[in-house]
């Protein structure tokens, strides 16, 4: 589920609550992430929006691997990527600051939400990346690839996204993912709280305008289609091999490459 909680100051903290799944995220909490964004943001008394995960073992794992069951093909999964893109706009267009506390693991869906905030901090357990190279053979979309690539640079998420590997909290500060360290998850919670008290203390219109300014310019420039990739990873055996795979707790034995390697290209 997605709670709520109103703190003093004009603090809101979202926190992801579905600890025994790692907070990985089912259909129906991604949309009421997205409602979540939307109340927050037309709400007058937010000054700051602080989202974290509960149980200190995962700040967001991603999607639930299990609601991928029902897809038939790639109109499913460019369904999806699109769903996952107005989430993540959603977020981004708070009018206020936002400050992702990252504690565990932060994984495909959950580097998109955590990107999607103006300020990340992590504690030192914090491990993120997008390994789904090694998972459930399918993509993200050109849109998050841009958002994370304007964090640490497209040759750092490419490198991410082609080895599946993860950063330890120290890496993810030298890469610029985040912005500072806590020892452990309680001493990550007083900090984003300590720091979300100190921005909703300024001016908040400055604030306000600054974030627009900054999202404008990254909207200025147009993104190319990636539908037709979205396509490829979704549509294919390798996918379903990938769910398969994952779901009975194996190996995924993949094809596209050996086929492709076949073929002589």
């Amino acid at each position: 589920m997605i709670r709520v909680e109103r703190r003093e100051g004009g603090i809101a903290w979202v926190v992801i609550d579905r600890p025994e799944a790692r907070n990985a995220m089912t259909f129906a909490m991604w949309e009421r992430l997205r409602e979540v964004a939307v109340e927050l943001d037309a709400d007058p008394q937010v000054r700051v929006v602080v989202f974290t995960g509960a149980g200190g073992e995962a700040f967001v794992a991603g999607t639930d691997i299990a609601e991928f069951r029902a897809f038939d093909g790639a109109d499913d999964g460019v369904a999806y990527e699109k769903r996952i893109d107005a989430v993540i706009g959603a977020l981004d267009a708070i009018r206020v600051p936002t400050i992702a506390a990252i504690a565990g693991a932060c994984t495909g869906g959950g580097v998109s939400i955590a990107a999607s905030c103006d300020l990340r901090l992590a504690a030192r357990n914090a491990r993120i990346g997008v390994p789904i190279a090694r998972t459930l053979g399918n993509c993200i979309s050109v849109r998050n690839v841009a958002r994370v690539g304007a964090l640490i640079g497209l040759d750092a998420v490419k490198a991410l996204l082609l080895t599946g590997a993860l950063l330890d909290a120290e890496a993810a500060l030298r890469a610029g993912f985040v912005g500072e360290l806590a020892d452990d998850v309680e001493a990550l919670h007083a900090r984003a709280h300590e720091l979300a008290a100190s921005v909703a203390d300024l001016a908040p219109l400055t604030l306000r305008a600054s974030k627009e300014m900054v999202r404008r310019l990254r909207a200025a420039a147009p993104l190319p289609d990636g539908e037709d990739l979205v396509r490829l990873c979704y549509g294919s055996a390798d996918f379903r091999e990938g769910l398969t795979a994952f779901l009975d707790k194996r190996r995924p034995h993949w094809t596209a490459l050996r086929q492709a390697q076949d073929d002589g290209s």
